[in-house]
């Protein structure tokens, strides 16, 4: 009964726990993005850990995956897309990715 209420007071857009759990989700995004500003000023293993491990795979990640298919995951999607820095991708072959970002690339092409 209890994940019942949980799952439904998370679908509706005015119940308080939908409403701070997207508080939380932009909060974490803006963290995620901050984070990411910081490559190439302190040593890249560092900030994919903090920024990709920890932040968007253990977090981030989790709230997309449970946001249902629409406009607001597109949004959601898009956002955290935007932060990465694209020097990241300028040595990786076509078709292929950061070993980090492998289930957020699954979810996309979903």
């Amino acid at each position: 009964f209890f994940l019942l209420s949980l799952s439904s007071a998370l679908e509706d857009k005015s119940s308080l726990c939908f409403i701070f759990q997207e508080r939380q989700f932009w909060s974490a995004v803006k963290l995620f993005s901050n984070v990411l500003l910081w490559d190439g000023i302190v040593p890249e293993d560092t900030v994919r850990d903090l920024g990709l491990k920890k932040l968007l795979n253990r977090y981030l990640l989790l709230n997309i995956l449970n946001t249902p298919p629409g406009l607001d995951n597109i949004e959601k999607c898009n956002k955290v897309v935007s932060c990465l820095p694209e020097r990241w991708f300028q040595d990786l072959r076509s078709g292929s990715t950061l070993p980090d970002l492998q289930n957020l690339c699954q979810h996309l092409l979903r």
